[in-house]
């Protein structure tokens, strides 16, 4: 563990109805420092209650000695001012590329949504945090940079997601290359492309498989390997998304919990094996 010199967090989607204590809880014993919560509606904390409820639930996973690293939620000015007032440094949102503007457009208008947030983001100490995400949205750290590089990376950055640069075919020091300068998060997970029917079907839909690290398009070793070599010392968000098989016995949060701890213990693994010297 002390071979780290990054905070780990996970993304704590697969629980939305759990406890937060419980969560914390569970959390912390994995291994995690952190969290990203989501504040989205179905779960602990919503958009709806986030001025009230994000405060408390940063006491409460602070009680499990857990800390909220980022949120999942949408760049509303009430969201931006609870993360503010609960000592929560990064918003994380993606941008949707909408298809009746196309996509210059689409960076023109969000741009303009982002100046209008530097006041709000400069008073309440939170930094937006910008991911790509493959599909019609801003997919790669090309992209990503094309969009925030005129921002001050204290106010918005990029949480860069390798899964997602992979998918879109980057490569990963590339991709960490691009974002360098106003990198905040690095997201960790693994996926590959896999196309729905055989030979016999033409045009025949590709669809994303999320599997565990060490097997998909991306090479968490090739990603550890530089960030030691830039000495990254931000968090690394471990997201929890997996595809499960249908025929997988028990919930899925306990589904999830045992493919997160193997993918801890590989990153971890990763980590002394490319230690300096």
């Amino acid at each position: 563990m002390s071979r780290i010199r990054n905070q780990l967090t996970v993304f704590t989607k697969p629980w939305p109805e759990m406890p937060l204590a419980e969560l914390g809880r569970l959390v912390k014993g994995m291994g995690f420092d952190g969290v990203e919560l989501p504040v989205r509606p179905g779960y602990q904390v919503t958009p709806e209650d986030a001025a009230g409820r994000l405060p408390e639930a940063h006491r409460i996973l602070q009680d499990q000695g857990v800390k909220i690293g980022t949120v999942a939620a949408t760049a509303d000015r009430d969201i931006i001012a609870a993360c503010g007032e609960a000592g929560v440094p990064v918003v994380r949102i993606m941008v949707d590329v909408d298809p009746r503007v196309g996509y210059y457009e689409t960076e023109k208008r969000t741009r303009e949504r982002f100046d209008s947030l530097l006041p709000l983001l400069e008073e309440s100490g939170v930094v937006l945090g910008v991911q790509n995400h493959c599909g019609n949205m801003i997919g790669s750290a090309i992209g990503l940079m094309h969009l925030i590089e005129g921002y001050d990376p204290g106010r918005v950055g990029a949480v860069l997601d390798l899964a997602h640069c992979g998918l879109v075919g980057e490569p990963e020091d590339m991709a960490i290359d691009i974002c360098w300068s106003h990198l905040l998060l690095l997201n960790l997970k693994s996926a590959y492309w896999v196309r729905s029917a055989g030979p016999e079907v033409r045009d025949a839909p590709w669809r994303v498989y999320w599997t565990a690290g060490g097997h998909g398009i991306v090479s968490w070793r090739a990603a550890v390997r530089e960030l030691r070599r830039r000495r990254y010392d931000g968090d690394i968000c471990l997201t929890a998304e997996y595809s499960i098989p249908p025929d997988a016995a028990g919930p899925r949060g306990e589904i999830v919990g045992a493919y997160l701890r193997r993918d801890l213990e590989y990153l971890r693994e990763l980590f002394v094996e490319e230690e300096p010297g």
